[in-house]
């Protein structure tokens, strides 16, 4: 897929957090992020919208396990993705890259809202667009909004950023299975026959209906980014 031109990158809130400590957000881990991207969208002609979890401050399905309301504690989890969506655009300008925060639930005095067609015109203005607060329902995982937003910006292909370890789509969690085997291409329709766990499966049915091919790969190993935006075949690609 090297003809990629407008592409969204969903990566997990998990992939921001420090691995040593505490912290829900480690600056250093932002920073790379930050720089991986900032000289992509500087040396590559990609428009490039980036679509970042909540899960390293918190996860719906946390509260929901502590007997919170479903529709409360995803609301929580829709906030916890504006905060690493601000913290990913601060980096970023601090690079110099152009950025916009865009968010499905209004919050005027922090960012703008998602307007379909004011995204897709940031993005020809050489902004990347940091999407946040899912599609601003409970219920959807930010996987099914990075879907979603995709189909709505018309992009040709959305990365799934991977941050435990595994490289792409496997026959069988390779963490549990070590004979597990790495696909380089697979159906849509093997990943729901197999039941493989690469996203959320509302979003591989809707990525598969609306015919928007996605490729995943691990974020966490350094250049990785860079490769996959640049159109290198790393990873699994899901068409």
């Amino acid at each position: 897929m090297a003809d990629q031109k407008r592409v969204v990158l969903k990566m997990s809130g998990e992939a921001l957090a420090s691995a040593s400590s505490e912290e829900t957000l480690d600056a250093g881990v932002v920073e790379r992020f930050a720089v991986e991207i900032s000289e992509a969208r500087a040396d590559l002609d990609i428009e490039l919208a980036v679509v970042v979890g909540g899960g390293n401050i918190w996860r719906g399905t946390t509260g929901v396990g502590a007997g919170m309301d479903r529709a409360t504690s995803d609301t929580m989890g829709m906030l916890a993705t504006v905060i690493n969506a601000l913290a990913l655009q601060d980096a970023l300008e601090k690079h110099g890259q152009d950025t916009r925060v865009l968010t499905a639930v209004h919050m005027a005095e922090v960012a703008e809202p998602y307007i379909r067609r004011r995204a897709i015109r940031h993005l020809e203005k050489g902004r990347v667009v940091l999407l946040a607060a899912g599609m601003g329902n409970p219920y959807f995982t930010t996987d099914t909004s990075a879907a979603l937003r995709a189909a709505e910006i018309e992009a040709d292909l959305l990365f799934k950023g991977t941050h435990g370890g595994v490289d792409g789509v496997y026959s069988a969690d390779p963490r549990l299975e070590p004979t597990a085997t790495r696909f380089d291409e697979i159906s849509f329709m093997d990943i729901v026959a197999k039941d493989l766990r690469v996203m959320d499966l509302t979003a591989v049915t809707f990525c598969k209906d609306n015919g928007l091919p996605i490729r995943v790969f691990d974020l966490m190993r350094e250049g990785n980014l860079r490769r996959a935006l640049s159109g290198e075949q790393i990873g699994t690609l899901v068409r």
